[in-house]
């Protein structure tokens, strides 16, 4: 029987790798694993985490390193462990049975299943001792064993009402929702904000991009009054916060107070990529260059230190060091100012928020706590002068930290967080005018769609190590193909919008079900108790918000009706999580605001098409798709038969129509903004 000590190195995830030398006898979620459930009447203990995971760091040291308690595991269960990143179709369905007991969720996940795959307990991380109202974990060990023994019919009935739980999905809504319907969930989240520090809720604090993604589109709407100051607070809150890396660019997962400050110290590639395009978009909203300064620096930070050689991106760096959260990004006083020395100590120290007795367990987590001109005018000095001591402090402190040791680094290549970070380089490449960026969006699309395409068009969940053995989710499809698209319309190279098409083309076969594309898993995946949706962000946008962006936009560029049906469907499927909860459905509300804008169809073919397509990416309109052809191109049906020889033209269409061609960059500008 295969347990995970058993298993090649190669074909585990960094996760589980660093479970592989438990004592417990781990096995991978799989058939044999149930087989063995099955045979031996053991209930199934499943563990679900992430390399990146603090806490579940602390569950392993605490509880699945010690012996007796592994003794406990072998002996009265079969363990199961699972990484939430290559499988989250698992960790979905059983999140849902954690919520619905506990009212919350998180990793490590712990759930108890019968030998069928029901839910019958469900929690998160168990202390090694009873702590803070917590029972240990033997503790839990024990009482769920007592249960499974001697009260088998009341475990049978908690594991059928979960499951029907978990299995309940929401019926879709007859129309298409109105402008009403987003006006109401703006309003809805107005009264959530935070106006103070930006975001939503209290401590912990997450970014919330799909949320952030819908007051970015939305911030030209004469009836959205805040919603461009909500959208900037926030990002301004956290690039002056603790959140953000001040010294090598990216954003941490969440800060754990309101305000921004201190850090969870894990940086996640989705996070960063999702975040690296709202920074660009903000900048061009506002002009602020401070946004443009955050967005280079965290596609700095991606491309340096989560880039595979090949193109890919990696998944995500730990929070820990060393064996200790954040030790690799704080400093103590004593250090900051030997680093930075005796000249522009004092005024790095006011800048970063620097103190004797620090602000993260007696060191700093570094901060904008006052702004150039703000220390300037404290220590009556020129901003010039001020700047220039940040600079130097910045240089030398990274110097210093490039000399720890990092955390560790979770090397799996995940297709749809690769999707997120090639879409925001292509945006970023089209609006700033970088060919850098789109170089490395280009070598990502190669890789992933040589390297991670199965024979039957699908893609792969996961890369690493040469192996890619699980195949990929809704998520994975929708995010990737989104990402082409938006590389074929930031450099014109048709190649990108056929694998797209061709990824798109088979969402609904594999993901679709009554109510649209909106299963998370395959129709063909197995030991699932039940099928899970994908329609809740979490915390990136839903696999399905993120197809129906997919179908709105291959169905402008094409003409090709059942897209926009597939599009409709999806928001419908999704219409009740809109009204009930529009803070978990931000993407889609983004998706559906869009389409309410009436979207047009720019076309521009031609030598100087990409000149004009750059120059039309300079101003941030989502309501325009535009298909740029520097040549002869009959794949994508909005510029077939539309090129001529030698001349650049526009074409600017809508609802079916096209206005007359024009032959000048400012004519078609005219056009565009020439509709009442």
């Amino acid at each position: 029987m295969a347990l995970l000590r058993d298993l090649p190195l190669d074909g585990l995830s960094p996760y589980l790798i660093q479970h592989r030398d438990n004592p417990v006898d781990w096995r991978p979620w799989g058939e044999e694993a149930f087989g063995v459930a099955r045979a031996t009447d053991r209930p199934i203990l499943l563990s679900v985490g992430y390399s990146t995971c603090h806490w579940c760091h602390v569950m392993e040291r605490e509880s699945f390193h010690d012996e007796t308690t592994a003794r406990l595991m072998n002996r009265h269960f079969v363990p199961v462990k699972v990484d939430r990143e290559e499988r989250p179709d698992v960790d979905s369905i059983y999140m849902d049975a954690v919520h619905t007991m506990t009212g919350r969720g998180g990793w490590p996940m712990t759930v108890f299943l019968t030998p069928g795959g029901r839910p019958f307990f469900a929690g998160t991380y168990f202390p090694d001792v009873d702590r803070h109202g917590m029972p240990s974990f033997r503790r839990v060990l024990e009482a769920i064993d007592h249960a499974w023994r001697n009260k088998r019919e009341d475990v049978r009935e908690q594991a059928d009402q979960l499951t029907r739980a978990i299995g309940l999905a929401l019926p879709p809504a007859e129309d298409l929702p109105d402008r009403g319907r987003v006006s109401a969930a703006y309003e809805t989240l107005s009264r959530q904000f935070d106006l103070e520090h930006g975001g939503f809720g209290g401590a912990p604090k997450f970014p919330q991009a799909p949320i952030l993604e819908f007051l970015a589109r939305i911030s030209g709407v004469a009836a959205a009054t805040k919603a461009t100051a909500m959208l900037t607070t926030t990002l301004t809150r956290m690039a002056r916060g603790g959140i953000r890396d001040h010294l090598g660019g990216g954003f941490a997962r969440y800060s754990v107070d309101r305000v921004w400050l201190v850090p969870h110290f894990e940086k996640m590639l989705y996070d960063n990529a999702d975040l690296a395009r709202l920074y660009v978009r903000a900048w061009q909203i506002t002009g602020n260059p401070l946004y443009r300064e955050v967005a280079v620096d965290t596609l700095g930070y991606m491309m340096r230190d989560l880039a595979h050689p090949e193109g890919g991106f990696f998944a995500a760096e730990d929070a820990d060091s060393e064996g200790v959260e954040g030790k690799f990004y704080v400093f103590d006083h004593e250090e900051f100012h030997e680093v930075v020395g005796p000249d522009d100590g004092p005024v790095a120290g006011a800048y970063f928020g620097v103190s004797g007795s620090g602000n993260f367990e007696g060191s700093n987590v570094l901060h904008e706590a006052a702004t150039a001109p703000e220390v300037a005018a404290q220590i009556s000095a020129r901003v010039g002068e001020v700047t220039g001591a940040i600079g130097r402090a910045k240089k030398r402190l990274l110097a210093r930290r490039s000399t720890r040791v990092r955390p560790g680094l979770d090397h799996k290549i995940i297709t749809v967080w690769n999707g997120f970070a090639l879409r925001s380089l292509a945006v970023a490449g089209s609006v700033l005018g970088t060919e850098g960026y789109l170089e490395a969006a280009r070598a990502n699309a190669r890789f992933v769609l040589s390297e991670m395409r199965r024979p039957d068009g699908r893609l792969a969940r996961v890369w690493s190590n040469g192996l890619a053995p699980i195949p990929g989710f809704l998520e994975d499809h929708a995010s990737y193909s989104l990402g082409l698209l938006e590389l074929y319309q930031a450099t014109g190279e048709v190649e990108w919008f056929v694998a797209a098409r061709e990824i798109i083309d088979l969402l609904e076969e594999h993901f679709g079900g009554p109510s649209g594309v909106v299963f998370a898993s395959a129709a063909d995946a197995s030991h699932l108790v039940v099928r899970p949706s994908d329609q809740q962000d979490n915390p990136s946008a839903s696999g399905a918000s993120l197809a129906a962006e997919c179908y709105l936009l291959l169905g402008h560029l094409t003409g090709d009706h059942r897209y926009h049906e597939g599009f409709e469907q999806i928001v419908r499927a999704g219409d009740r999580l809109l009204d009930a909860a529009p803070s978990a459905a931000g993407h889609l509300l983004a998706v559906l605001a869009t389409s309410q804008m009436g979207i047009r169809e720019v076309a521009v073919t031609g030598p100087g098409a990409l000149e004009w397509a750059g120059r039309l990416a300079g101003t941030y309109r989502p309501d325009l798709v535009v298909a740029p052809s520097p040549g002869h191109d009959e794949e994508v049906p909005l510029v077939a038969g539309r090129y001529r020889e030698d001349e650049t033209l526009g074409y600017v269409c809508e609802r079916g129509a096209c206005r007359m061609p024009v032959g000048s960059y400012s004519e078609l500008s005219a056009q565009i903004a020439g509709r009442g």
